[in-house]
C-alpha cells in the first residue's frame, strides 16, 4: 500500500548521527552553534504503522549527556504522520506532535508550540539519500511561518 505508512521505513537500524544546533534552541537570539556526535536507533512498533527511536551522546559541547526519545505514528485515514519528542534534558515533559508528510522526496512536519515563553511554530523537516543517509533539521517561526529560523540539524549515516 503506497499511502505514506512505509515512508519512515528507512530510519530502522543503528545510526551516527552529527549534531549542528544553537546551544539554546529556545533563546530566538542565540547565535553560538555547537557540534557533536551521537548515536541512534530505529524500530518499527504496531505493525509497521509507527515505530520508536532514541539518540544519546556522552558529551555535547558544555552539556551533560542526554536521551532523546521519537514516537512517530502514522495516521491511515488522514495519511499524516505525527512525531512527539521527548529527552532527558526537560524530564515529564512530551512536545506536542509535529504533523505532516512526505513529498516528492522531503517530509515537512509542524505544530505550534511554547517555548521560553514566546509562542512559536515548530517545523521538522527530512531528507534522504538512499537507505544509508539522511538528514533532519529543526527550525522555529516565531512570527506565525513568516520567517523560519534553523536551530538543529542532524546528519544520519548508517552503521553496521
Amino acid at each position: 500500500m503506497n499511502d505514506g505508512r512505509a515512508d519512515f521505513d528507512f530510519i530502522f537500524g543503528r545510526w551516527r548521527v552529527r549534531n549542528r544546533k544553537l546551544r539554546d534552541v529556545a533563546d530566538p537570539a542565540c547565535a553560538e552553534w555547537v557540534e557533536f556526535d551521537a548515536t541512534a536507533q530505529a524500530e518499527p512498533i504496531l505493525g509497521g504503522l509507527g515505530h520508536v527511536d532514541r539518540i544519546w551522546t556522552e558529551a555535547p559541547p558544555g552539556g551533560q549527556p542526554f536521551e532523546g526519545f521519537t514516537l512517530r505514528q502514522f495516521d491511515p485515514q488522514a495519511r499524516v504522520w505525527r512525531i512527539w519528542w521527548a529527552s532527558s534534558r526537560n524530564p515529564g515533559h512530551l512536545d506536542p506532535p509535529v504533523e505532516g508528510a512526505w513529498r516528492d522526496g522531503r517530509g515537512v512536519f509542524e505544530c505550534e508550540d511554547v517555548l521560553g515563553g514566546h509562542p512559536v511554530k515548530v517545523r521538522f523537516e527530512w531528507t534522504r539519500d538512499g537507505m544509508d543517509a539522511a538528514r533532519w533539521q529543526q527550525s522555529f517561526s516565531y512570527d506565525e511561518g513568516l520567517t523560519w529560523r534553523l536551530n538543529w540539524v542532524m546528519d544520519l549515516s548508517r552503521t553496521a
